[in-house]
């Protein structure tokens, strides 16, 4: 009886590769988390620190580190973080040296309500706490809070975040009532009566070309309002 040598070798190459497989999975699922890092994505960690994280996870966890890894469900880690009223998203992976990392968006203000109630404004138009660590540089929104009115203020607030000359130099938005709206500016004395959230790229587009005229005429300080509310016109009131 003849020996296939080769089907032979090809056998006891399959059981050590098998063998060396589940030698190296079950060493993996052994080992032991050693140590977790945070990243911040975009904006800088201004609203939740790399302290605030760990607190929370210490706070549902204990200590992750020493864990074995096959004791790790990220998905719950993730969610875990996610709970944090100033994180908009969480991504929780491992390295294959059995550290723990997570990659942190956190929510983007654009508006405070100064209101009864206090709270930011954030770019998806939802209302989100003010942080105990950092006071956000955004333009403040008061007088008449009301849904219609904040749904309102989301339209004009996007406008300002999309022009680089808005978005420097409007600090405020006050609601005179339902439809009617003013702005306030960092460096010029006068109010701008916006009136209603419609056709704004016409009124801004007519804003600047006063401002840029009056602006060369050095005469911004002349003005008390400037009514956009108008088609097409910039009506004045002088001091």
């Amino acid at each position: 009886m003849r020996i296939n040598w080769n089907y032979l070798k090809f056998i006891f190459l399959f059981i050590c590769i098998t063998i060396l497989y589940a030698f190296s999975n079950e060493r993996n699922a052994n080992r032991e988390i050693n140590g977790m890092k945070h990243e911040f994505v975009g904006e800088q960690n201004l609203f939740v620190n790399r302290d605030m994280v760990n607190k929370l996870l210490i706070q549902n966890y204990g200590s992750l580190k020493n864990v074995p890894k096959e004791r790790v469900v990220l998905n719950t880690i993730e969610e875990v973080i996610q709970t944090d009223e100033m994180v908009k998203n969480a991504q929780v992976y491992l390295t294959v040296d059995g550290e723990l990392k997570s990659k942190i968006e956190q929510r983007q203000p654009i508006g405070r309500v100064e209101g009864v109630s206090k709270f930011y404004l954030d770019k998806d138009g939802k209302s989100m706490p003010l942080s105990r660590i950092y006071s956000a540089r955004v333009p403040i929104i008061t007088g008449k809070i009301t849904g219609k009115s904040l749904e309102d203020v989301y339209v004009i607030l996007k406008y300002i975040n999309e022009d680089d000359f808005l978005r420097k130099n409007v600090i405020g938005i006050h609601i005179e009532d339902e439809e009617k709206y003013q702005l306030k500016f960092r460096l010029e004395s006068f109010v701008v009566q916006l009136g209603d959230v419609q056709d704004l790229e016409e009124k801004f587009n007519n804003f600047k070309a006063f401002y840029r005229k009056a602006n060369r005429d050095k005469t911004l300080d002349d003005y008390l309002v400037v009514n956009l509310e108008f088609n097409n016109q910039v009506v004045c009131t002088k001091i």
